[in-house]
């Protein structure tokens, strides 16, 4: 700590040794720096206060129908990117500012002039925006805050048309390609179904579930043609047994009610087991009261008084029928009977071995097709499944398209945003620059500071020892004696002398200056009042 005061005891003493130096220096840069000052041009500040409206009773009508951009980020960002070099040069063209320009040079210099001066002011909270510019002639401040407040306006309702417009050509753009390729995807999907139309199916089943579903109709087809095959057998036994006994009326009675249950009617039966089997699922699924349970209920009591209105038909035409089966008009009632029923038992089992055999075959067509059947079934669920993707994006790229057009039409109806001019483009009848206030006191400060650092510059360049210590630490040699000077009183009277010359040199800098200031001060208050 001691060799840090020592140190600067040291620099201060050399300072004070060119203390004339720093005092020159100080008034030099003062003058200069006053003149400067009081030169310096008056500048006249023209502003305008816009307010944007972001709330539209439009938009949330149009909520999830039309596009809603951010209003205020649209808004803020449009604000930060206003000032750029194409506006800039717009603005000038706008208020005339170039009319002095004669050379390239000068008209870059006025852009990086207006660029510098333009200033845009706001509170997002309120939303409202101030724009300033300042110039030292007051119409031409007044012109380019009218032309930038055009230009804002301008460029809010223009970023947002073209904004729409681009992404409507982009979206038709893709509409194109999408279209494309869900037209190439049907034209597969097409030819595919034409190469593979016998084993395609139009349900949706795949191989197995239609094996499965045919199987379980060649076993009721089997099942039925068993059935068939039991009751011709029995009347035929029965038939054979009448003969022998010769019949009686009890026996024509009971060969009736035993040979109606034996007469089928396989349209009718297979139309009520589908009915049935529908019946069990939507019971599953549904409650009673469910329309489709009713009008399947009601479809089968349809289907059971038809099939007993057929069978009592064919009872009456096999009671009708002449004699069949070597049966003569002199056999007995009951043998004639038999022999019609008979009959009538063997043409159904004819259709019934018919139907079994047409199953038969196609179960067995089936299972030569199962094993290229998952194949087949793979490639069209791959062509299905790029159809589907192909089209869905065509279908989601249509609509946004019409979201994208009715987001333009909104913006068009109501704007982005509703700006309204608050205050007019006006021009500060005072200047609002330079404060020359505050550059006096600036200055004052700046010269001093000056002056001090000329001083510790010259005492650098021509530096002195004021010290033995400090001697002996610069030169690394033993001292071997000191020699004082011996000061008179003529000597002291000089000292005293300088040091008044010098105090009346550095507190007439100062108060000069503090003139200045109040001064500068008085006047201000002046214009102000």
């Amino acid at each position: 700590m001691d060799l840090l005061i020592a140190q600067l005891l040291s620099i201060a003493k050399s300072m004070w040794k060119h203390r004339w130096t720093g005092v020159a220096v100080a008034w030099v840069a003062g003058a200069i720096g006053a003149v400067v000052v009081l030169v310096l041009p008056d500048r006249y500040e023209a502003s305008a206060r816009i307010y944007v409206d972001t709330q539209s009773i439009l938009k949330p009508l149009m909520s999830g129908v039309a596009v809603t951009p951010n209003v205020e980020q649209q808004v803020m960002m449009l604000s930060r990117t206003l000032i750029s070099r194409p506006n800039v040069e717009k603005l000038v063209r706008m208020a005339d500012l170039d009319l002095k320009n004669q050379s390239k040079a000068q008209q870059e210099a006025t852009i990086d002039t207006v660029t510098k001066n333009l200033s845009i002011q706001s509170t997002a909270r309120d939303n409202l925006y101030t724009l300033a510019y300042r110039d030292t002639d007051q119409d031409s401040a007044k012109r380019a805050v009218q032309a930038f407040v055009s230009i804002f306006l301008d460029s809010s309702v223009g970023s947002s048309r073209k904004d729409t417009a681009t992404a409507t050509t982009f979206i038709n753009e893709q509409i194109k390609t999408y279209e494309a390729k869900l037209e190439e995807a049907e034209s597969r999907l097409k030819e595919f179904r034409l190469r593979n139309i016998q084993t395609m199916s139009g349900d949706g089943k795949d191989s197995a579930a239609r094996l499965s579903e045919m199987s379980t109709q060649l076993d009721r087809a089997r099942l039925e043609y068993r059935e068939a095959v039991n009751a011709r057998d029995a009347a035929r036994q029965q038939l054979e047994g009448e003969r022998s006994r010769g019949g009686s009326t009890g026996t024509v009675q009971s060969v009736l009610q035993e040979s109606a249950t034996a007469v089928s009617t396989p349209e009718i039966d297979a139309r009520l087991d589908a009915q049935n089997r529908n019946l069990d699922s939507l019971l599953q699924r549904y409650t009673e009261q469910h329309p489709d349970i009713i009008s399947t209920r009601k479809l089968i009591k349809d289907l059971e008084a038809q099939k007993r209105k057929e069978v009592q038909e064919l009872r009456k035409q096999a009671m009708n029928a002449p004699t069949v089966g070597g049966v003569g008009g002199g056999g007995s009632m009951a043998a004639q009977e038999m022999a019609r029923l008979l009959a009538n038992a063997e043409v159904q089992v004819a259709g019934l071995k018919a139907r079994v055999d047409e199953y038969s075959s196609r179960y067995a067509q089936a299972m030569a097709a199962v094993k290229t059947a998952p194949q087949l079934e793979a490639e069209g669920a791959q062509l299905n499944r790029d159809y589907a993707i192909h089209k869905k994006n065509y279908e989601d790229l249509v609509s946004r398209r019409e979201s994208a057009n009715i987001s333009g039409e909104l913006d068009v109806a109501s704007g982005v945003a509703d700006f309204r001019l608050i205050d007019p483009p006006r021009v500060s009848p005072k200047p609002v620059a330079p404060n020359r206030l505050l550059l006096l006191a600036g200055v004052m400060a700046a010269s001093i500071l000056l002056g001090l650092f000329a001083a510790f510059a010259a005492s650098q360049l021509r530096p002195v020892f004021h010290d033995v210590n400090e001697l002996r630490a610069k030169v690394d040699l033993p001292i071997l004696g000191v020699v004082t000077r011996l000061v008179s009183d003529g000597d002291r009277r000089r000292q005293r002398a300088d040091i008044l010359r010098f105090a009346a040199a550095s507190a007439s800098f100062v108060a000069l200056f503090a003139i200045g200031l109040a001064v500068m001060a008085i006047l201000i208050n002046r214009q102000v009042g």
